[in-house]
């Protein structure tokens, strides 16, 4: 063989060793490269428990409880449906009743989420993008204009 065709075939080789191996990561991460779901998402798909998720929504306004023990409990929803979120610890001081937000845990087997960790938007004109996104496939989000 030609020194010209083993480069050649080395070339190819590896390009098809590349390829193979970036479908294999992606097949394998297919489902945890989701950056959240929404409420939605969760009642159409099969989440399993204790699977680390990220779910975003909306704040429901009226929803949120503290309990004595400091452990808070509220709704978030995507403008069609709910799910009930239990946090154990502080929330960041941007959270409020009717913002975006997105809780990072795990599903419940009575479909509710146990939260580790709430993340709130930073200002008065931020919204998560995937948040925001979401808001906007569902026909509910109008990003305000700057004056």
């Amino acid at each position: 063989m030609k020194r010209k065709n083993r480069r050649l075939a080395f070339i190819i080789s590896s390009v098809g060793l590349l390829s193979i191996a970036s479908l294999l990561v992606l097949s394998a991460l297919r489902d945890s490269i989701v950056f959240f779901y929404t409420p939605s998402d969760l009642l159409s798909r099969e989440i399993e428990p204790d699977k680390p998720i990220r779910v975003g929504g909306l704040v429901v306004t009226g929803s949120v409880v503290h309990t004595e023990e400091g452990r808070v409990e509220f709704k978030i929803t995507d403008t069609e449906n709910a799910v009930q979120i239990h946090f154990n610890g502080l929330l960041p001081d941007l959270f409020r009743e009717g913002q975006g937000v997105v809780a990072q845990g795990t599903m419940l087997d009575t479909g509710d989420f146990e939260a580790s960790q709430v993340l709130a938007k930073h200002d008065e004109t931020y919204m998560p993008p995937e948040v925001a996104e979401a808001l906007k496939e569902k026909g509910y989000w109008q990003q305000q204009e700057n004056k």
